[in-house]
């Protein structure tokens, strides 16, 4: 009995940790490709910055717009399946990089892999909700969405000492390779035991089909915290330039990762054993205090001291919503849930890096990040006044 209780509890089981290997795979390419084919656009096409950053915003476009269809989608076609089949396309998109030189067509490449993009995040992201014991939800989505952390870390790393060293086509290969060795793991994951969609089979799209209802007032929570880390992820190197903080800049992002990774185990664990207000309000505050001091940030120890914050904060706060959002529904609706969190994540992220561009051109970046900080101060309230009651379903001491 206390074998059976162990399994049921375990959460490194082998389909886990293939499915942590293959997330790390798929965002390694994203990461690395964000940070380096603005230089390929416009060092090897002699475009503009501005047509540049095109290639990111055409991407993440085509992930808004698929990613309110891919619940139903893994309903009727199956999780894995989908999985596998978008990985095959997302594989064959990154092979296409060494053969697309025009620039509009470069774009449309973007925009079509944006589209697998959304659906391989989307049922890995499900597929890991299933997996996990309900009884360590919030700790073992914590430990997945590890996985994307470590991307954003190796990801611009190699990409940027790849073409430093060598070629955009030496670049291409090995994200190529990387992801078709995450497609393979892939195919190793059993979903067997797996709850069964109930709309296996009929293609049909209806309101319910496109969100998940219950989990919007969460992932509309999920939204504005992503709004203010668009200023972290669209504008910190631009920023870091301005400061003359450039030698220190990708040393921002190994602190970033490094303040989630180590806090994941603790905030997990306390998210399941005390409840998500006891991660999310702390995390909030953190967040905005990183935001505060990247405003006034003058040199290099207050500006990694500011990663450590808003790593702390961002992984925090983000991992349990992303659980909280799967926990407000019933499991076989895991997968409407995770598209929901996403769709909304993705378009805080699109509009913030919008909105926030067009303040850093009106008031400067420190007014980007006071911005950002405010905005969170607006999460604080909302959540305390909205959500922070919120039970999530099938949580029990441990």
């Amino acid at each position: 009995m206390d074998m059976q209780q162990e399994e049921n509890t375990q959460i490194w089981t082998k389909r886990f940790i293939s499915l942590f290997l293959t997330n790390i795979s798929v965002f390694f390419v994203f990461y690395g490709l964000v940070t380096t084919l603005p230089l390929y656009a416009i060092g090897e096409l002699h475009q503009t910055d501005k047509e540049a950053g095109l290639l990111l915003s055409g991407f993440l476009l085509s992930a808004i717009i698929v990613r309110p269809f891919s619940g139903k989608l893994l309903d009727v076609f199956g999780k894995k399946k989908l999985l596998v089949q978008s990985i095959v396309g997302y594989f064959i998109c990154t092979v296409l990089y060494l053969f697309i030189h025009p620039f509009g067509l470069l774009l449309g490449l973007r925009f079509i892999q944006g589209i697998f993009f959304s659906i391989i995040t989307t049922a890995a992201g499900s597929l890991a909700a299933d997996i996990v014991p309900a009884k360590r939800k919030g700790a073992g989505l914590g430990y997945f969405t590890m996985s994307t952390n470590i991307a954003v870390v190796i990801g611009p790393f190699i990409g940027l000492l790849l073409i430093q060293y060598s070629t955009f086509n030496v670049l291409f290969i090995v994200m190529s390779i990387c992801i078709l060795a995450g497609g393979i793991l892939a195919l190793t994951v059993n979903t067997d035991d797996l709850p069964k969609p109930v709309h296996e089979g009929k293609l049909t799209f209806k309101l319910n089909d496109l969100f998940e209802r219950k989990a919007l007032p969460v992932a509309a929570i999920a939204s504005l915290v992503a709004f203010s880390y668009a200023s972290v992820l669209s504008f910190l190197s631009v920023y870091a330039q301005q400061k003359n903080l450039m030698a220190v800049a990708s040393l921002f992002y190994a602190v970033f990762a490094a303040a989630m990774l180590i806090t994941r185990p603790y905030t997990g664990k306390l998210y399941d054993t005390k409840g998500p207000q006891f991660v999310i309000i702390p995390g909030i505050i953190s967040f905005a205090i990183g935001l505060v001091m990247l405003a006034f940030v003058e040199g290099p120890m207050l500006f990694l001291s500011a990663a450590i914050f808003i790593g702390f904060g961002y992984g925090a706060v983000t991992t349990s919503l992303q659980a909280l959002a799967v926990q407000s529904t019933a499991i076989q609706r895991s997968g409407y849930a995770t598209a929901t969190y996403f769709t909304m994540f993705d378009l805080g992220i699109a509009l913030g890096s919008y909105i926030l561009g067009m303040v850093a051109v009106q008031a400067g970046y420190a007014s980007v990040y006071l911005s950002g900080a405010g905005l969170l101060g607006v999460v604080f309230i909302i959540y305390l006044l909205r959500l922070a009651k919120m039970k999530p379903k099938k949580v029990v001491h441990i």
